[in-house]
């Protein structure tokens, strides 16, 4: 029987050319497989061919874990103490073997041994066949549609596959079996059955690939892609940059009579592509990506990370876009929030806010509305500018003597001191509950307290965009965060 055995691992492994390692797994997994048949539970049983003469031995085994943790899986596990009493040096995440009694192959079912083994095999093959066609480096996968599987499209090239979902597919598409398709090779998920190569054509990087293969000065190190932003189907912005003053950025990925930038939108369903010169200057790249609309002004909040950009009435449509659109992409393409306002707009929001700057000198630095005034004009708009710039650039005030700016300082400094204490109270008094709440960032504490959360029930009666308002947490986060502050409403319940 051994000899057969020997017999029949090198045919399969001519057949399917693959090594005679892989086959005696499948064997070895059939024979454990069958083996476990005899035991109550799940035991977990090894079975150990010897590939010159087909002799193999079967062994049932036990995990060791630590004393700590208990035993999940009585059947698989051993404590630490009760291992070292038959072995004295074994350690964690080890195993302790007992030989057991083999089962003859005559036993085992002809069909269920070959099912295991054609199995092995074609997982074997699939692996070979990933590991051959994602070592070439390829980024784009090309190949046909094959079939619809659960909402997603099964795309082949060759005998390997890929998955595009749903939700990485162009809205405007309908692809149908047979149909020529490209797309970004995103991942690689070996637990998808038959197709473990995610793909999107919605991604930015997919864009940017495309662009790669279209234009040789990018592949050439000569221009850069540094950011894209994408409504699928619908519009686009790149952010290029020229690393060759002789290299026009925008004409060379537009191409002789558009043909570079037609390439990729006809690629992309019609998606059509603003190509934006890329800028160190944020507010010089803004102004660039909101384009074709017209800037009038631009005012960076640093701290925010957000930029009042100002547009003419005739602008305001085209900055803020169809629903919103172009300065969506703009924003993406950036990085930066943007506030698209006309010059009304704006004179409001500086109005206000230098009301509220004028309120808060007058009351914390206890100065009138002349000095509050003057600091607001030399674009002082916090307590901590007035404590901590250096001193020489306030003593630049032309109003201002030294003695002068030396109090104002002096007093901005206590102001500032007085709100810390009365910070670290209002923290003092967050609750214990509110404290110990699983996946509360310590760090948010301080802004719940500022801003009136105090209990855990506190928390928990927010709603979604209160709470990223206080935290400036995103609304996943935020959601997830609400809800683990109700659980104890419903606690007892069931």
């Amino acid at each position: 029987m051994n000899r057969e055995m020997l017999m029949l691992v090198d045919a399969i492994s001519r057949e399917k050319n693959v090594e005679r390692d892989v086959v005696f797994g499948a064997v070895e997994s059939a024979l454990a497989q069958a083996t476990k048949k005899l035991y109550p539970g799940e035991v977990d049983i090894r079975v150990a061919i010897d590939r010159e003469s087909g002799d193999y031995e079967t062994f049932r085994r036990w995990h060791v874990v630590p004393d700590e943790a208990g035993l999940q899986m009585p059947d698989q596990e051993i404590l630490l103490f009760e291992a070292k009493e038959e072995m004295p040096d074994i350690e964690v995440d080890e195993y302790i073997e007992e030989s057991v009694e083999s089962m003859p192959i005559g036993r085992i079912g002809a069909m269920a041994a070959k099912q295991v083994i054609l199995q092995k095999i074609r997982d074997a093959e699939r692996e070979m066949l990933l590991n051959d066609f994602m070592s070439r480096g390829e980024k784009i996968f090309t190949g046909t549609v094959k079939r619809l599987d659960k909402g997603d499209i099964i795309v082949e090239a060759g005998r390997v596959e890929g998955r595009l979902r749903r939700s990485e597919m162009i809205a405007k598409e309908n692809l149908r079996n047979g149909d020529r398709v490209r797309a970004m090779i995103m991942e690689v998920d070996l637990s998808l059955r038959g197709a473990p190569i995610i793909l999107s054509r919605a991604a930015p990087e997919f864009m940017i690939e495309l662009f790669r293969q279209e234009v040789p000065e990018i592949e050439q190190g000569l221009l850069e892609i540094k950011s894209c932003a994408r409504d699928p189907g619908s519009r686009a912005k790149i952010a290029v940059l020229s690393h060759d003053k002789r290299v026009d950025p925008i004409g060379t990925c537009v191409g002789v009579r558009g043909t570079r930038v037609n390439a990729v939108t006809n690629e992309l369903a019609g998606e059509r592509v603003d190509i934006v010169l890329w800028s160190e200057d944020p507010a010089q790249f803004v102004i660039g990506a909101l384009a074709p609309a017209n800037v009038t002004s631009i005012v960076v909040d640093e701290e925010k990370h957000a930029m009042d950009v100002v547009v003419d009435e005739e602008n305001l449509a085209i900055a803020i876009g169809r629903g919103g659109q172009n300065v969506r992409l703009a924003s993406d393409l950036t990085g930066w929030k943007i506030n698209i306002m006309d010059a009304n707009e704006s004179a409001q929001k500086q109005a206000s806010e230098t009301d509220a700057g004028r309120k808060l000198f007058m009351e914390k630095l206890d100065v009138d509305e002349e000095i509050a005034d003057i600091l607001i004009s030399e674009g002082f708009t916090s307590l901590e500018e007035v404590a901590y710039v250096p001193i020489s650039e306030m003593l630049e005030i032309e109003a201002f003597d030294e003695d002068t700016v030396n109090e104002l300082r002096s007093r901005a400094k206590d102001a500032l001191l007085t709100q810390e204490i009365a910070r670290e109270e209002n923290v003092e008094s967050v609750s214990q509950d509110l404290r110990d709440l699983a996946g509360l960032d310590p760090a948010l504490i301080p802004k719940l307290a500022e801003a009136g959360v105090h209990t855990r029930d506190d928390l928990a009666d927010l709603a979604v965009d209160e709470l990223t308002e206080i935290t400036g947490q995103s609304a996943d986060d935020a959601k997830n965060l609400i809800l683990k502050a109700r659980e104890h409403w419903f606690a007892g319940q069931e």
